[in-house]
């Protein structure tokens, strides 16, 4: 509201003075995650890692062979409709009476 009411687009920042909780708990030094929880966290987070890039692989894989399945009934399409319009254009000819 300040903002508006100075006719300022950005409002001004609260000064450290005005806000030492938040000074105080961004100055101290955050703890590390040790024992055994933040192990098996580490650990969770390595296996689901490893998983989901053998998955990714895996779909890649999958996707290369369905782009070239369907590169191959693309061409075996574009083949078979020539063949049927060169069918279609043949003209029959009769045999004339005896």
């Amino acid at each position: 509201m300040l903002a508006l009411a100075t006719g300022s687009a950005w409002p001004t920042p609260p000064s450290a003075a005005t806000t030492p909780d938040i000074c105080a708990e961004l100055t101290q030094p955050r703890a590390a995650t040790a024992g055994p929880a933040g192990a098996k966290t580490f650990t969770t987070l390595k296996t689901d890692n490893a998983r989901l890039r053998r998955e990714k692989r895996d779909l890649a894989q999958q996707l290369e062979l369905a782009i070239a399945a369907i590169q191959h009934l693309s061409t075996d399409n574009h083949h078979l409709r020539t063949a049927l319009h060169e069918a279609r254009s043949v003209t029959a000819i009769t045999r004339r009476p005896r």
